[in-house]
């Protein structure tokens, strides 16, 4: 089963790529739908609900944290660099209490995408989530865009936390940024805590996956280390939404029949 854990559609635009969304969507089983922060974040969650509400059978919704009431999503995304707080503010942390609670994930988007603007790069970094993984060991976290432009304590902290997951959200163009976060991910011993991500719109999955599947050949005949194709390939088709607890029984149905259906084709039947 493969499942996007990283896409956005910015529904308050005047024309959202709805089109777009959908056909990138239909290279993968599922994908994570992100709210976007928006000056009307409560807008964005239920345009974003209504959205997701519509396309049960591939999409699963995480709304911008601060939300105001049920709108059918699957759990929450924290963009605490472009909004100005620190992940372990003390509000925020009963926020997470009630997380931890309820059993949903929350998708921490502190990436190079958040960092070049009027964001606060201090509260970007990955490391500050340690306290938040300490007092909520249970609670599911992604760590988007493997926190880049600090990769290094991404890894760290997904080694000390079982429930810290990162979305391996890479640029195909960039060769050697991505050679460096997959090897370090293998070196670190953490690539079974790595999850498949586009950032669409700035990413498409299709491509994404021929680039993380065609690894080994980013850098043609050199001599630098290589990671299994096996481990790289794990990383594509995990199922991530049963690893952070979402529960889709339509999306579940969807891919093992698509999956009983190849392997049917593959028996010539």
């Amino acid at each position: 089963m493969i499942v996007d854990c990283h896409t956005h559609l910015d529904f308050l635009k005047s024309q959202p790529d709805v089109a777009g969304h959908r056909a990138a969507a239909d290279r993968v089983d599922a994908c994570i739908v992100l709210a976007c922060p928006n000056d009307d974040r409560a807008l964005s969650n239920e345009k974003t609900a209504q959205y997701v509400s519509d396309h049960v059978d591939k999409m699963v919704g995480f709304a911008v944290v601060e939300p105001t009431q049920d709108l059918h999503f699957s759990g929450f995304v924290a963009y605490c660099s472009s909004s100005g707080f620190h992940p372990a503010h003390s509000k925020a942390m009963h926020f997470y209490a009630a997380l931890q609670e309820l059993g949903a994930p929350l998708f921490f988007h502190n990436g190079d995408l958040d960092v070049s603007g009027d964001g606060i790069l201090a509260y970007a970094q990955p490391y500050l989530l340690d306290e938040v993984a300490r007092t909520f060991p249970d609670l599911k976290m992604i760590i988007g865009c493997m926190g880049v432009p600090f990769v290094d304590q991404t890894l760290a902290v997904l080694a000390r936390h079982e429930n810290v997951y990162a979305d391996l959200t890479i640029r195909p163009s960039n060769v050697w940024q991505t050679y460096n976060i997959v090897v370090a991910a293998h070196e670190q011993g953490v690539m079974d805590r790595l999850v498949f991500g586009s950032g669409y719109p700035l990413g498409n999955a299709e491509a994404c996956i021929e680039a993380l599947l065609g690894f080994n050949t980013l850098l043609g005949a050199t001599n630098l280390p290589t990671v299994p194709r096996g481990s790289i390939r794990n990383i594509v088709e995990r199922n991530s939404l049963e690893l952070l607890g979402v529960v889709h029984s339509q999306i579940e149905s969807n891919a093992l029949s698509t999956q009983k259906d190849a392997i049917l084709e593959n028996q010539g039947t």
